[in-house]
């Protein structure tokens, strides 16, 4: 299972990770990056987003819904 993770750095920054669990226990960590404004921050969150659905596959085909008959 993965989530985001935002938290405070030392400077007072908010710092945004993406980590996996297993069995309750965090396995993996990749580190987003640290943010100084709430837009910054705003486009951390699309990143780890990303990072997060990397390699899903979508529950459906919508290319299929757009090819004209």
């Amino acid at each position: 299972m993965a989530f985001i993770r935002k938290f405070k750095t030392g400077s007072g920054a908010t710092g945004v990770q993406v980590c996996w669990k297993q069995g309750g226990e965090v396995v993996k960590t990749v580190h987003v990056g640290s943010a100084n404004s709430e837009y910054g921050l705003e486009k951390l969150l699309k990143k780890a987003q990303k990072i997060m659905d990397e390699g899903k596959r979508p529950l459906f085909d919508l290319e299929k819904f757009d090819k004209k008959p």
